[in-house]
């Protein structure tokens, strides 16, 4: 008994020992990996974005009151995009002034940082290119990568950005200290073994020119590709869903959202729009985390926008569930 239990014991200090060895071998390799720099484009738009000059001519407006309508405007359309169509407030808080984005020991803890004007900033100095390469890109200005989910976001217009940023710099400031990303054991291991990918390392390219402004807002498989964009960081692009790859480990595969018979082939429109709307699908299950967190922006989204991403979704090839 005492010689099974030596072996028993030494077994145990041996996975122990492998697994120490393991564990410093990913936090030195994720550590390189988050430290490392990512080249990208620097682009330069306006924030608020002004009033076209013919219109200002037509208008009849003054320096002055053309600024005052552009930022009208901007925080108009900004205050619509962060409420319906871009869950900032999911990983930043409702304030905006720091949120949760993965909190889960195994994985990690990725926190959202405070974007509002308040103590704790991390945005205060952010020029437009900054702004861009965070958000569009996944990329630091000091041109380290970040956790944000910026593969969803690669559709966003000039136009878009400079809106939100309009938005959020209109908000009241928040002091908050928002303390950096930790990454737990099994985080550590994705990143250092590469089976685990930031968003900077998603993105095919980070010298494609974004369009600067979005698609003219109507019922059309072009609006509704641009609105679905943020979709594929959870269903993929090909939107064929499948594991959501570097979420919280307690979410539902996404759904695959093709006209397969995988995925929403026997769907009808009001059925969509049920689910987006009220959390039900049609056959009386709700729908599971993350997807609950989208039914407050779709029920703020226009009657076209919910329509064109349906008439796009339906465009799409029909592709298995991955």
């Amino acid at each position: 008994m005492k010689r099974i239990l030596k072996v028993f014991g030494a077994a145990l200090l041996l996975l122990a020992v492998c697994g120490g060895g393991l564990l410093l071998w990913a936090s030195a390799g994720s550590a390189r990996a988050l430290s490392r720099t990512v080249d990208t484009h620097h682009v330069a738009f306006p924030i608020p974005l002004p009033i076209p000059a013919e219109e200002v001519e037509r208008l009849g407006l003054s320096e002055a009151e053309a600024e005052d309508l552009a930022l009208e405007r901007a925080l108009e359309r900004g205050r619509h995009l962060v409420s319906a169509r871009y869950a900032c407030a999911e990983c930043h808080g409702e304030d905006f002034g720091g949120g949760v984005m993965v909190d889960a020991p195994i994985m990690g803890r990725l926190l959202g940082p405070n974007l509002t004007t308040g103590a704790g900033s991390r945005t205060m100095a952010y020029t437009a290119a900054d702004w861009d390469r965070m958000v569009r890109h996944g990329v630091r200005p000091d041109g380290r990568p970040t956790a944000m989910p910026s593969e969803d976001f690669q559709l966003m217009s000039d136009q878009e950005l400079s809106d939100i940023v309009t938005y959020i710099r209109s908000l009241p400031p928040v002091d908050n200290v928002v303390p950096p990303v930790t990454l737990g054991p099994l985080g550590k291991v994705l990143v250092a073994t590469g089976r685990l990918h930031l968003s900077a390392d998603r993105i095919a390219t980070h010298d494609q020119p974004h369009s600067a402004a979005p698609p003219v807002s109507e019922v059309s498989v072009e609006y509704g590709r641009h609105l679905t964009g943020v979709c594929t960081g959870c269903h993929g692009g090909d939107l064929a869903g499948g594991p959501i790859a570097g979420g919280d480990p307690n979410w539902a595969p996404a759904r695959n959202l093709t006209p397969h018979a995988t995925g929403l082939a026997d769907w009808t429109y009001p059925q969509f729009v049920t689910a987006m709307r009220d959390g039900m699908r049609p056959d009386g299950t709700p729908l599971l985390p993350p997807m609950t967190s989208v039914v407050p922006y779709a029920q703020r989204m226009t009657d076209v926008e919910m329509e064109a991403i349906w008439v796009y979704l339906r465009s799409v090839p029909a592709v298995a569930t991955r």
